[in-house]
């Protein structure tokens, strides 16, 4: 953030405000840890804050300090709509575009509120006053820990607020082992439990529930996955039905697609889940070293997000999303094997 934006952030924040916090549809852990961090800090410095998510996210976030009072937007409506109809300040979360949350772009759209963005993804669309957007972060939650900094707030993180920082993080780094990992993440991580995060617990509560029916689900996509050396790529496919034959609870194939990246030799990863309720296949792209994910996904598959990790979707069928996914992947061979 610059200071024009910081004065401007002070300014519009010296009064009490009614805020809306929107992190993206299908929120993971680093949008779910920013907003309720954030939601923490200005709730303690006299505003009105609510976290208002387009739609549910995974049980093993549900721990988190303040989840609990996170609206949803398609089982709460009237209570969120009413919530965002009242804010005088929305801040979006961890996303780069409106299109991002869902049902809630629309109201968001037509929405006269000052909107202040914090997010690390590429090519961010220009919708906010305020744009703290910074691609080499590791992800939003180093971010909030940051425009707190910047607000002179850090002294006012608390054990609940480090908690939620620390987990978005330590989830969008794949446990602080990707690339955007830096020492200065380091350095935050280490605030962070000296303000109170307790990091064995976090690892513990996000990574250490799995049910067994996940786990079952686990064993059907590793049996499912697909290796092409040629392309240094491996692929996993799950389909509806095998996601109801093993009581598919949201967030269950969390961290499948990184299984392909533990191969020796291969350095792109993908999975393919059907999700026919909405007529898609939800994709997630992953990769090591420079291939970039996030142009393969944009220009490929409807999608977006880092050079090392994306996402996509495809409105046909499975077979067909897997024709032209080697179709395409033929056009990068060279690119892979160099």
């Amino acid at each position: 953030m610059n200071l024009e934006d910081i004065t401007t952030v002070r300014s519009i924040l010296s009064q009490p405000q009614k805020i809306a916090i929107i992190p993206h549809k299908n929120p993971d852990g680093d949008a779910i840890g920013s907003s309720l961090a954030l939601q923490a800090y200005l709730n303690n410095q006299g505003h009105k804050a609510v976290v208002i998510s387009p739609n549910d996210y995974p049980k093993f976030l549900k721990w988190m300090p303040g989840s609990d009072a996170i609206l949803n937007y398609e089982r709460e409506n009237s209570q969120a709509k009413r919530a965002l109809e009242e804010a005088t300040v929305i801040f979006t979360l961890d996303f780069n575009d409106l299109s991002r949350t869902g049902q809630l772009e629309h109201p968001l759209k037509e929405h006269k509120a000052d909107f202040i963005m914090i997010d690390h993804h590429q090519q961010p669309s220009d919708y906010a006053r305020v744009m703290y957007s910074d691609v080499l972060m590791s992800s939003t939650c180093e971010m909030v820990y940051n425009f707190m900094e910047y607000l002179g707030a850090l002294e006012h993180i608390t054990p609940d607020i480090a908690t939620n920082i620390y987990t978005g993080i330590m989830t969008d780094t794949g446990s602080f082992k990707y690339r955007s990992t830096t020492s200065r993440t380091h350095q935050v991580i280490a605030d962070l439990i000296e303000k109170g995060a307790n990091n064995m617990e976090i690892h513990q509560n996000v990574f250490d529930t799995n049910s067994p029916s996940r786990l079952h689900l686990l064993g059907v996509a590793l049996s499912n996955l697909v290796i092409l050396p040629e392309y240094k790529t491996a692929y996993i496919t799950l389909s509806q039905e095998e996601l109801d034959q093993n009581d598919f609870k949201k967030g269950d194939t969390e961290g499948f697609v990184n299984y392909g990246l533990t191969l020796e030799g291969i350095i792109f990863a993908v999975i393919f889940i059907e999700n026919r309720e909405e007529g898609i296949i939800k994709i997630s792209f992953r990769s090591i070293g420079d291939f970039s994910v996030n142009q393969f996904a944009r220009e490929h598959f409807n999608g977006g997000g880092h050079d090392n990790a994306a996402g996509g979707r495809s409105e046909s069928s499975m077979e067909d999303t897997l024709e032209k996914f080697t179709s395409v992947l033929a056009t990068y061979k060279k690119e892979l094997n160099s």
